[in-house]
């Protein structure tokens, strides 16, 4: 089971998603308002509970001449679900596997691929475990951080109570 995180908890997350790279503990420290070493610390024991499971570069796949991403949604029979996303992962141009806990579109495969001769292996490859796409979709990737500067205005798009706009509240 996870845990609870608190505002810091948050407030680190946020800074991370936004440039994991490029922020320092100090930094981060005096953007959110606790010690730098505060901040090593949450790092370390956010990095100890499997929070933070790594750091990775964000890939523009256009931007490295893969502009086909594509999502596919297979059906798999639910006893053998595991079996068929490990052999999924495995297919060169798969870089990511999602697994539905319920429904029978139970599959969620995002492939990239340089041209249509490529997905069109990719797409033969998932047929060639048995699994059953339901459909596919071309897609473009946006990135989306979820996670607020706790105590800013940045946490704004969370407050649907109050238009800053409009001066009425629902309560």
């Amino acid at each position: 089971m996870g845990r609870d995180l608190d505002d810091v908890d948050r407030s680190i997350l946020y800074l991370l998603q936004e440039d994991a790279r490029g922020t320092s503990a100090k930094a981060m420290s005096d953007t959110i308002g606790v010690s730098a070493s505060t901040i090593r610390n949450r790092i370390d024991q956010l990095e100890d509970d499997g929070i933070i499971r790594g750091y990775h570069p964000e890939i523009d796949y256009e931007a490295a001449n893969i502009p086909l991403q594509v999502t596919f949604v297979i059906s798999a029979p639910p006893t053998e679900l595991q079996d068929y996303s490990e052999q999924i992962r495995g297919i060169q141009g798969v870089i990511d596997v999602r697994e539905m806990l319920t429904g029978q579109r139970n599959i969620h495969v995002h492939v990239v691929g340089t041209d249509t001769n490529e997905i069109t292996q990719i797409t033969d490859a998932i047929h060639d475990t048995g699994a059953k796409i339901e459909s596919s979709e071309v897609m473009r990737q946006r990135p989306f951080n979820h996670f607020f500067l706790q105590g800013t205005e940045d946490m704004d798009a969370r407050d649907d109570a109050v238009d800053k706009d409009d001066n009425s509240a629902t309560e």
